[in-house]
């Protein structure tokens, strides 16, 4: 038998330098009582471990270990020992780590090395960075208050003279240059979305919508939406931007609007707004009846998340928007020869069947009755003509659809049927001019598409 004898052992000491949280803190009194007890019954204390961590121990298992070879090793040490470490956070600033390559392997992205020059900063007068967009060979940098760019792998150098010569140097951030104008995006960077060389965003504070594009920023809420986004942008509470790849719009939802009291609903509630502005017109064409949590297009669709679940629009029924179908309506307002006081004798449209008059009221306060869609008679003979004439419903001619106005008497806020004026004298409304609105049910279509090209009314100049 051979005795081998143990010259030393290795042992290593852990230290406690900051006090260890209990995770399972003593209870303090009154203790809960057995079921059953009195007042003066046994407390129910559960079994909970009071000891304190402290320092530890630790020996090594190998004989002979030394404290650099192959048993035990500590790895890297921390060069610095930093007795207050101290959160700052720099709310202005970017920082960028080393480089990932995947082609060759290198992948430096969690070092962070201080003596190089890894941080930019913009103008803290301008608020925080909300956004960055990488484009091409730029960078573009969405604050509060102001929208920059900054060049990417290179910097411009400027001559006597103020021109800006590029040249390639090893900045990763170069130089940072502001947009012409004071705009920002506020605090809803879920309002950004892009399709080509034009960004869309809001700035709440100054109740804009607005588009970058090569030309700068243009405030496109002014396109007749103006006093809309004024109030509205103030009272919400999310904002939620996307581009519809399907039909080329900018999609903004503004949620949390404050709603009512109305006469027939007298509590106040949560409302959004979803509507879309279309480059082709230059304005806002639609609303709709949807709120999404988060929109987004792919490959030439686009889709909308609500409740956990993702949608595909545009590819059903119409008017279909999470499980439930709405009505298509269009207001417009008939207005030719603005002086001139007029009677509104009928209303006329051009389009797909279908199609009610849901209101038509006159500048005067004059209502007209609602208006059902086109019956299944075509009216080819002079009696169907006349025995539908004075129907509340709409008639075809020649593939236009006309029917005459009934004024309604409005007795306690109700719509009653007027006295009707046979004749040349048919009962209409008057005044400068009317709003409409026409409506689509689309339950009754479900997945036919049914267009309104055109509404007109033909009216005659008022004799008093």
């Amino acid at each position: 038998m051979a005795i081998i004898e143990v010259k030393y052992f290795n042992t290593f000491l852990i230290k406690k330098l900051t006090t260890v949280v209990d995770a399972n803190p003593k209870p303090t009194p009154p203790y809960a009582s057995l079921p059953g007890g009195n007042s003066g019954a046994t407390p129910v204390i559960p079994p909970y471990d009071f000891t304190i961590a402290s320092d530890w121990y630790v020996e090594e298992s190998r004989i002979r270990g030394g404290y650099n070879n192959l048993t035990v090793d500590f790895g890297v040490k921390a060069y610095l020992d930093e007795e207050n470490p101290l959160q700052q956070n720099r709310f202005n600033s970017l920082i960028y780590s080393g480089i990932f390559n995947s082609r060759t392997g290198v992948n430096n992205t969690n070092q962070f090395p201080v003596g190089e020059d890894i941080t930019k900063s913009v103008d803290p007068a301008n608020g925080s960075i909300q956004k960055l967009y990488s484009e091409d060979t730029n960078l573009i940098i969405f604050q509060e208050d102001k929208v920059s760019r900054a060049l990417i792998d290179k910097d411009a150098i400027y001559s006597a003279e103020g021109s800006a010569a590029i040249t390639s140097t090893s900045l990763v951030i170069g130089q940072i240059v502001p947009y012409a104008g004071e705009y920002g995006i506020s605090t809803d960077p879920f309002s950004f979305a892009v399709y080509g060389y034009r960004k869309y965003f809001t700035d709440k504070k100054r109740g804009s919508v607005l588009r970058l594009s090569r030309d700068g920023m243009t405030e496109i809420s002014s396109y007749g939406m103006h006093d809309f986004f004024r109030d509205e942008l103030a009272s919400a509470t999310k904002i939620v931007g996307g581009w519809d790849a399907h039909s080329k719009n900018y999609v903004l939802s503004l949620q949390g609007l404050t709603v009512g009291p109305l006469p027939t609903d007298p509590i106040t509630y949560e409302g959004y707004a979803t509507l879309s502005f279309d480059e082709s017109v230059l304005g806002w064409t639609s609303f709709y009846s949807y709120k999404p949590i988060y929109v987004t297009s792919l490959v030439s669709n686009f889709y909308s998340f609500f409740d956990g679940t993702i949608y595909l629009h545009d590819s059903g029924a119409y008017g279909n928007y999470y499980g439930s179908t709405y009505n298509s309506d269009v207001t417009l307002i008939l207005n030719s020869n603005p002086s001139v006081v007029k009677n509104f004798k009928t209303i006329n449209y051009e389009g797909a069947s279908g199609w009610e008059l849901e209101s038509m009221v006159a500048s005067s306060g004059d209502l007209s009755l609602p208006i059902t869609p086109f019956l299944t008679s075509n009216l080819s003979s002079l009696a169907d003509l006349e025995s539908n004439l004075f129907r509340l419903n709409f008639k075809r001619k020649e593939s236009k659809y006309f029917a005459n106005l009934q004024q309604a008497l409005v007795i306690n806020t109700t719509p009653q049927y007027g006295e009707v004026v046979y004749g040349e004298d048919i009962s209409g409304i008057k005044g400068f001019f009317s709003t409409v609105k026409m409506k689509l049910d689309n339950a009754n279509f479900s997945g036919i598409k049914k267009e309104l090209f055109s509404v007109s009314s033909d009216i005659v100049e008022s004799s008093y």
